[in-house]
């Protein structure tokens, strides 16, 4: 299974949320609250800048206090993404996100960002498809 089987098997039609450098935590929040997501791309003209996670708020607001919700995303994002491709195969990023302990992938094609997928994503999708195999394996068994 590839990376484009696991989008497309995502809500079709939903908006690809992202963030902004100059957005304040406190908007960032909002967002992430607003999507029901753990993580957005960070997205300046157009181009992947960056990555950031409640986890990337916990830590920091562990280390600054409530002063964090005013600083900007640039200030807590990571720079360095780890990014995919819709050609990727499915078995191989989760094992690169157990590996690298990364929960949340930003997906690129040749005209940038058109996606996002999460371990959980990956892990859905799996069952999924075990759970077809099964239905197909009862279905020839019975008849």
């Amino acid at each position: 299974m590839l990376i484009a089987d696991v989008l497309r098997g995502k809500i079709a039609g939903s908006e690809l949320a992202t963030t902004a450098p100059s957005a304040t935590v406190r908007e960032l929040l909002g967002l992430l609250a607003q999507y029901n997501v753990g993580a957005l791309p960070v997205v300046d003209d157009g181009r992947l800048v960056g990555i950031v996670s409640e986890r990337d708020v916990v830590r920091q607001l562990h280390e600054r206090g409530g002063d964090l919700l005013d600083s900007r995303v640039a200030d807590i994002m990571s720079a360095d993404v780890v990014t995919c491709s819709p050609r990727d195969r499915a078995a191989d990023l989760a094992r690169v996100m157990t590996d690298r302990r990364i929960r949340h992938l930003p997906v690129c094609d040749d005209s940038g960002l058109i996606g996002i997928v999460s371990i959980g994503d990956l892990v859905k999708t799996r069952i999924d498809q075990l759970e077809r195999e099964r239905e197909q394996l009862t279905s020839y068994i019975s008849g």
